[in-house]
């Protein structure tokens, strides 16, 4: 994947950027932040820290993200609150929004959990303390890590982009004119509503990189852009990162790992941001014991299956084909979301991406009651399994093995029936008319 990536970079990202001059070193080394510089990031996000609920505020069923209903007190509570002029807004009408709430989700300051048949956005506690002991600089690069290596647009409902925000932002940036872009009409913004995205140019507007200006949305419209300017601390920042995205041994070390470590920016900004001396600790996934009962479901029939949390998901996979009366000569995966919203994924040790299901225990997925994840069998054919894991339930020495508590419907055919195929052909008389 990194590898991947570099190739891209170096393909992509022709050097239009320059490297970091001592002028733009000396804009770094002067810079100050705190809750409203070099923007209004640290402020706005707070903003959103107030407005959630205690006790968690409820979210979209399907992509987890804020309702309608809650959207027009969000904007209005925030530095730049927009004009859109649209019946049905969403989440993503509200640029700003979109990419606090990327931030919130890619921080791991907040987590959604199921309550009933209720998807509920609730914030972390042990993970709130650590960010209130943070100081405004070393909460700025926490948001800039969140936003920059680990979120992207599969935590906003989206496809997941292989590129990456930190990719989109550098190539947006790299065809910026030094005077910016005017923007006369909405059509010559569709552009940017799908490189960088729209939620990006906000992010860089609150990051400080750059100003935006607005106007009157037309009837039907969303946000109007007027006009884009680049700011002098927004290009020290691209070039500082795009020079480092350029060196051959550089890769995000965390970026696709079920634990998250904050502070890997660290030594590179730190000269210049001394403040930056603690990062935002998160509450790891850990092993839970216990025997973990899941629904599986393909077309119309479903299997209960109790397991033990010290089964690797290799043992899992047996289980769920031999219920279904599946063969085991195929590969498969296990696709489920992280605590962050993001794409994980486990697959078949012949695989080549890691971890495998061979290395992995039941115990070990960040998984929680009513979560959901896929089993994906056979490339080939595509079987795909839905499963929920219904409960947790305590350690028990008498089930050591899995189990098949409860089956219901009859589980389709796994390969085509040749004989039945071959009776159709003789029937057909060769006269389609």
């Amino acid at each position: 994947m990194e590898d991947l990536l570099s190739q891209l970079y170096a393909q992509v990202l022709d050097p239009s950027i320059p490297p970091l001059s001592e002028e733009h070193q000396q804009r770094l080394q002067q810079c100050s932040i705190d809750e409203n510089s070099p923007g209004t990031i640290l402020c706005d996000f707070q903003s959103l820290l107030d407005f959630l609920h205690p006790n968690g505020t409820q979210v979209s069923g399907r992509n987890n993200v804020f309702p309608l209903k809650l959207l027009p007190e969000i904007n209005s509570r925030l530095s730049h609150p927009i004009q859109t002029n649209l019946k049905r807004p969403q989440q993503k009408s509200y640029p700003y929004i979109n990419g606090l709430y990327l931030l919130l989700r890619a921080s791991g300051l907040s987590q959604v959990k199921r309550k009933g048949k209720k998807q509920i956005l609730v914030l972390d506690e042990t993970v709130l303390q650590s960010w209130t002991n943070l100081n405004p600089t070393e909460r700025y690069f926490t948001l800039l890590e969140a936003w920059m290596i680990f979120g992207n647009e599969e935590i906003l409902g989206e496809r997941y982009d292989l590129m990456g925000n930190l990719f989109k932002c550098v190539q947006f940036w790299s065809r910026l004119p030094e005077n910016g872009f005017s923007i006369a009409k909405y059509s010559d913004q569709k552009e940017f509503s799908y490189s960088p995205g729209l939620y990006n140019i906000a992010l860089l507007d609150l990051f400080g990189f750059l100003s935006v200006e607005s106007g009157q949305p037309e009837a039907g419209q969303g946000w109007r852009i007027t006009h884009l300017h680049p700011l002098p601390f927004g290009d020290a920042m691209v070039r500082f990162l795009f020079t480092l995205c350029g060196k051959k041994d550089f890769t995000w070390e965390s970026q696709g790992k079920v634990n998250v470590t904050f502070g890997e920016l660290q030594p590179h900004f730190q000269p210049f941001f001394p403040e930056w001396k603690n990062n935002l600790v998160l509450t790891n996934n850990e092993f839970t014991d216990g025997i973990y009962v899941f629904k599986v479901s393909l077309e119309k029939a479903w299997r209960r299956i109790a397991i033990p949390a010290n089964f690797e998901l290799e043992g899992l996979s047996d289980s769920i084909l031999d219920a279904f009366d599946f063969d085991h000569d195929h590969l498969h995966q296990f696709i489920y979301k992280d605590r962050l919203g993001r794409r994980g994924q486990i697959s078949h040790p012949y695989c080549d991406e890691l971890p495998s299901t061979a290395e992995v225990c039941v115990g070990e997925l960040p998984l929680q009651p009513g979560d959901r994840m896929i089993f994906l069998f056979d490339f080939g054919d595509h079987w795909e399994f839905d499963m929920q894991l219904e409960e947790i339930q305590p350690p028990n020495a008498k089930i050591k093995m899995p189990q098949i508590l409860k089956r219901y419907g009859e589980a389709p055919s796994q390969y085509w029936d040749e004989e039945e195929d071959w009776e159709e052909d003789e029937d057909w008389d060769g006269d389609d008319e």
